[in-house]
């Protein structure tokens, strides 16, 4: 892209570059949610209940404490979003066969319509970012937001690509 800003390549650890990608960060997290942001308002739900459908959309049957590790919140955070979630017929708990104290998270048919819509609208965006930037930077972007998420971030990861 002509207009893309990129910083000179010996310059990459200074304080100004450093900020220029936090600040893309931001921006990109601000720009990037919005369309998702005004559909789950529309319904009543913010972004925390986003992040659960998404995380339980890749993995069916996800165990409550594992959904909290991913997410890094807490059990009373979660209880928040998830009452919101079931009240609205989006979520469904069930108890592990194997555990029976265990709950397992999955998304009902109407939960699953939801997180699709909302992931269709950003798969369209990313793959659009992705055409236009090519396989290296594609693969420049995937290594430098491991790096970011650190050892755990990089073991939840790993576990979301499971099938």
């Amino acid at each position: 892209m002509a207009d893309t800003l990129v910083p000179p390549k010996e310059q990459f650890l200074r304080e100004e570059t450093i900020r220029g990608g936090m600040d893309l960060l931001l921006l990109t997290n601000i720009r990037h949610l919005k369309s998702a942001d005004e559909k789950l308002v529309s319904v009543g739900l913010g972004r925390a209940h986003h992040r659960l459908m998404y995380v339980v959309s890749r993995r069916p049957g996800l165990a409550v404490a594992e959904l909290l590790a991913i997410l890094d919140v807490t059990k009373q955070s979660y209880q928040r979003v998830s009452h919101d979630l079931l009240g609205k017929g989006l979520l469904e708990q069930r108890q592990s066969e194997r555990d029976r104290r265990q709950r397992l998270l999955y998304l009902t048919e109407a939960g699953r319509n939801l997180e699709r819509e909302l992931f269709d609208e950003m798969h369209g965006n990313v793959a659009q970012a992705y055409a236009a930037s090519g396989g290296q930077a594609v693969a420049g972007f995937w290594t430098v937001l491991q790096n970011l998420i650190g050892a755990e971030g990089r073991e939840q990861f790993r576990a979301l690509q499971e099938p």
